[in-house]
Order: structure tokens, then sequence, then C-alpha cells
């Protein structure tokens, strides 16, 4: 198994609701970072950090919250994973589709980082 189909099977598991598996495919040690200016922005350390500053936000604050890729760049041990998001934040009622960028980092078949890049202005237009 390439690092490629680790971290497409990763998105696999997200679209199915299947956190563990998600976190599983997480080192422990794992550098998560998002955007500055997206709502849960700043860099977590470890599974549990990003499940309860990230994955519970999502699963609480947005109705049918989805990061679905359309490529999967596989470059060894650096994979580029490019998508859009999509949900309904609560809230709000209001609706995103916003185009991302994910480059993720990976050491003997676990993620040890993760960097999101997306427009965090048309996010941010759905918060309000």
């Amino acid at each position: 198994m390439t690092n490629g189909d680790i971290i497409r099977g990763l998105y696999e598991a997200f679209g199915r609701g299947d956190v563990p598996a998600v976190l599983g495919a997480l080192d422990e040690h794992i550098e998560w970072t998002e955007a500055e200016g997206f709502p849960y922005g700043g860099t977590f350390i470890g599974p549990q950090s990003v499940l309860e500053n990230v994955f519970m936000k999502l699963g609480t604050e947005w109705e049918n919250w989805s990061a679905e890729p359309s490529k999967i760049v596989d470059g060894g041990d650096e994979v580029v994973a490019l998508g859009t998001y999509t949900g309904k934040y609560l809230a709000t009622g209001k609706s995103i589709s916003v185009p991302y960028a994910h480059a993720w980092t990976l050491r003997d078949g676990k993620a040890i980082r993760f960097q999101q890049y997306t427009d965090t202005a048309v996010v941010a237009e759905s918060l309000v």
C-alpha cells in the first residue's frame, strides 16, 4: 500500500464517519495545522487534540460537513490532496463549497504532519 492509498483511505473513512479509523492513521505525535483564519485555526499535537479541537467541532457545528478529495498526488512521504469542503454552518444556516489543498507527511505508514490550505474568507462568510 502506498502513502497515497493510506491518505485516500483516510478520506474514505472520514466520509463514512469512521473517526476511529481516521485517528488510527495518525501518528501519536502528529502536528495538525488548520489554516490561520479558519474557524479552528492553529496547530494541534496528537490525535486526541485533533479530535477535540477539529473533528468534534466540525461534527457538532456543521451539518453534512464533507472534505471530498478530487485528486491525490502521491510524492512518497509527501502526499497532497486537492478537493472541496462542503457543509452548512448550523448557527447561521449558511452553506459553503470551497476548495482546499491538504499537505500530508507520512512516516512508517502514519501521518506525522498535516497542513491545511483553503480560502478562509469564504468559510468565514458562512459564520456570520
